[in-house]
């Protein structure tokens, strides 16, 4: 039970001490229907198995909710929103190599929830800043088709000098498969021809991301 209203505890003991139905609950700020906005937070947590599944959620799975109308629907598609563009703003303001948490946080965030593989890039300069970051393939549940042409062309649009690449397994399972092995053997080789480096290639899953070149598999 919660006896103390969320800013009344937001005031008196902090961020800190808030638990996720609380939290919530500051977020939507009212009830909707016949529920408090204490049990609105309850409902939407238990319904969609937690704050992951709620924020990962489409506008119209939210909208249906009862309670939940168009505009505290778009208060949580902004919170998610608002999550990845501080994390890409970290990112671009950083060197991947010297910050590599800040590089396996934003790959995490864009890449965990897919439903099916999607393989993209980190495109870096000569001092390996980022410049740009693209999700060039999609595939099924099983795998994405990885055109080294493709990420070489892409490289040289935006001048690139080094590259990071990633993709997600939806299984969950962040260990590299012999296909993922084969697949940044040929980018490395592809891209070595323009004189561009490959520094990395993250598989995201569960948990932290793997590392290939942790693993000295680039």
């Amino acid at each position: 039970m919660h006896k103390i209203m969320p800013r009344e505890k937001l005031a008196s003991a902090g961020l800190e001490a808030l638990d996720d139905v609380e939290l919530l609950a500051i977020l939507l700020g009212t009830g909707g229907g016949s529920l408090s906005v204490i049990e609105l937070a309850e409902s939407l947590l238990q319904g969609f198995g937690g704050l992951r599944g709620l924020l990962r959620a489409k506008r119209q799975d939210l909208q249906n909710q009862q309670g939940l109308g168009p505009a505290k629907t778009a208060k949580l598609l902004a919170v998610l929103e608002l999550s990845r563009r501080y994390l890409h703003e970290g990112l671009m303001r950083s060197d991947p190599l010297e910050s590599p948490e800040v590089t396996e946080q934003y790959l995490k965030s864009v890449l965990r929830d897919h439903s099916n593989e999607v393989f993209a890039c980190l495109f870096l300069d000569t001092r390996h800043r980022v410049i740009a970051f693209e999700e060039l393939f999609y595939g099924t549940i099983d795998g994405a088709t990885v055109y080294p042409r493709v990420v070489a062309e892409k490289a040289l649009q935006h001048g690139a000098a080094a590259l990071i690449v990633a993709h997600n397994h939806p299984s969950g399972i962040c260990e590299p498969s012999l296909a993922d092995q084969a697949i940044t053997r040929r980018l490395k080789e592809a891209l070595a021809l323009l004189d561009i480096r490959l520094l990395d290639h993250f598989v995201v899953g569960e948990g932290t991301p793997v590392s290939m070149a942790a693993r000295g598999l680039v």
